[in-house]
């Protein structure tokens, strides 16, 4: 076990988890009895922990390779397209970068609309990638968003990347601006809109509901984009962050002792009660449960080793947003604190908490 670890670059305590849990358990035995690892269960580890870094979950990781419609070549196959995938979406932005980087150069300014351009559409080309795999409708935080919809029968999800959280019973028109999340929706989901939230191209109260999912800091205008929202829908359901608490980094101890340019992401924010008056909304917090099926940025409070996976954090624009030097230097301190057990002396009390209130707020109006 230790030597297929070391092989591996992963830890012997990980492997005892995942025997633990049926995913991947040694089959042979070596001459003194021990358990050891065969070819097969090589194999097997080989494709667990390559759809784990590329993002997906335990649970979802299980029943890709317990798929008894797919050989070793076909994971392959798979796993390959998906890197190229992402990929293709990193040289993507790298290539906008190196642009930008050259008009500056030649002493041209880069126009407002361009800046927003490749943090807004193109981040999400850049990120989209991931969403997929990490970003899926957590079914406790879904069952909040669609009680507030109420009796709505027909729905405007504004934002609506690759279609988390999309009610299926009920009619719902998407809109989203990135191409890459659009071509993500599944087969059979609700329509799409190319359109951006503060220019929403329907006519007054077109729908009975608006709401928008963890998008209102990627807008350029939010408190525009959600009074578009009001003027299309009777009602808006808004999941957003709130800001106004005092010492509010400190929620969370990712922003609060490893990324303290989190507040950076959103500077110019508009405060929550700024963005409730907008719409005439009342809040409620939206705990995020311990074992949060969505990866949104706060989804891993329980669960610090994931922060140190690449597909993670891609799937999540604040990294994007604070820059590689902020990401390496965060990574590498939650990784020596987690090696060294002071990131547990110092959250030990989260292990018995089954969910958290890290600031998410659930706006309805």
């Amino acid at each position: 076990m230790g030597r297929v670890a070391e092989l591996a670059g992963i830890s012997v305590r990980t492997l005892h988890h995942y025997d633990e849990i049926g995913l991947v358990r040694p089959s042979a035995r070596t001459a003194a009895g021990y358990r050891a690892y065969s070819a097969h269960d090589v194999e097997r580890l080989r494709e667990v922990l390559a759809y784990r870094r590329l993002g997906f979950g335990l649970r979802e990781v299980a029943e890709l390779v317990d798929d008894p419609s797919t050989d070793a070549v076909a994971h392959l196959r798979r796993l390959r397209g998906l890197l190229l995938e992402r990929r293709d979406r990193a040289d993507a932005m790298v290539a906008a970068i190196d642009r930008e980087l050259d008009v500056r150069a030649k002493g041209l300014k880069v126009t407002p609309e361009e800046q927003l351009e490749l943090l807004g559409a193109r981040l999400y080309d850049a990120i989209g990638g991931a969403y997929t795999a990490t970003r899926r409708t957590e079914p406790r935080i879904a069952a909040q968003i669609w009680d507030a919809l109420g009796d709505a029968r027909t729905v405007l999800n504004v934002g609506a990347g690759t279609g988390s959280y999309e009610p299926a019973d009920r009619e719902v028109t998407a809109v989203e601006p990135s191409a890459v999340m659009r071509g993500q929706r599944p087969a059979g989901s609700a329509p799409c809109v190319a359109a951006a939230a503060e220019s929403l191209p329907f006519e007054d109260g077109a729908f009975d509901v608006a709401m928008a999912v963890s998008t209102v800091h990627h807008w350029a205008d939010p408190l525009a984009g959600l009074r578009e929202m009001r003027r299309v829908a009777r009602r808006v359901v808004v999941l957003t962050f709130d800001t106004d608490e005092p010492g509010w980094p400190d929620r969370f101890w990712l922003t609060r002792d490893y990324l303290p340019e989190f507040t950076t992401v959103l500077a110019g924010f508009p405060s929550l009660a700024g963005m409730a008056d907008a719409i005439g909304a009342r809040a409620e917090p939206v705990p995020v449960p311990w074992d949060c099926a969505d990866g949104l940025f706060e989804a891993y409070w329980r669960r610090p080793e994931a922060y140190l996976e690449e597909p993670v954090r891609r799937a999540s624009s604040v990294w994007t947003r604070v820059g590689p030097e902020a990401e390496q230097r965060a990574v590498r301190g939650l990784g020596d604190d987690l090696a060294s057990g002071r990131w547990a002396e110092r959250n030990g009390d989260l292990a018995g908490l089954d969910a958290v209130d890290l600031g998410l707020r659930l706006l309805t109006a």
